[in-house]
């Protein structure tokens, strides 16, 4: 028997995008253009892609929400699917917090590598935008380097949690 994955489509301010779910939590969230669940298709082959339900409506709601409004924080369980390195990347990129930012080469220094190109892999290769933060993630130099979902994105929430942290009392 396959995998069954539900998934729905939710708007923001930085336009479309599908939240698939699994029976652990989320596991797919991207920003698409197309209106196509072609990427998602590709990511579980072997799953049973269903649309709809009441849960995934009401959770793209809430990220609709979570992506206009990062002050509100979230709770949303995921399911990370990937490498143990991969996973290991992507839980420290979700230990930074809104409004700060780190630096691939530093990522790599504390998971042991001297080599950032394993952790820009990593990071690149992550399906749950928003919720596993890679937008969080600069060059050393402190510019904004690539973002899966499009650098105008990125900059659009690292904008937003920068905000946020300044209104915040310190």
């Amino acid at each position: 028997m396959s995998e069954r994955i539900q998934y729905g489509w939710g708007e923001s301010s930085l336009g479309r995008f599908l939240v698939a779910t699994s029976e652990q939590g989320v596991v797919y969230l991207e920003f698409e253009d197309t209106h196509s669940v072609g990427r998602l298709r590709e990511r579980f082959p072997d799953a049973l892609l269903e649309e709809g339900g009441q849960v995934t409506s009401e959770l793209a709601e809430a990220l609709g929400r979570l992506v206009d409004h990062p002050e509100l924080g979230h709770e949303i369980a995921l399911d990370l699917r990937g490498t143990d390195f991969q996973k290991a990347v992507w839980t420290m990129v979700r230990e930074i917090p809104p409004g700060q930012t780190t630096n691939y080469g530093a990522l790599a220094a504390k998971l042991g590598t001297r080599d950032a190109r394993d952790v820009t892999d990593a990071i690149a290769s992550n399906s749950i935008a928003v919720l596993v933060p890679c937008h969080r993630v600069i060059k050393k130099d402190g510019s904004i380097s690539g973002y899966r979902w499009g650098v105008r994105r990125k900059k659009a929430l690292l904008e937003r949690e920068r905000r946020l942290a300044s209104d915040r009392p310190v």
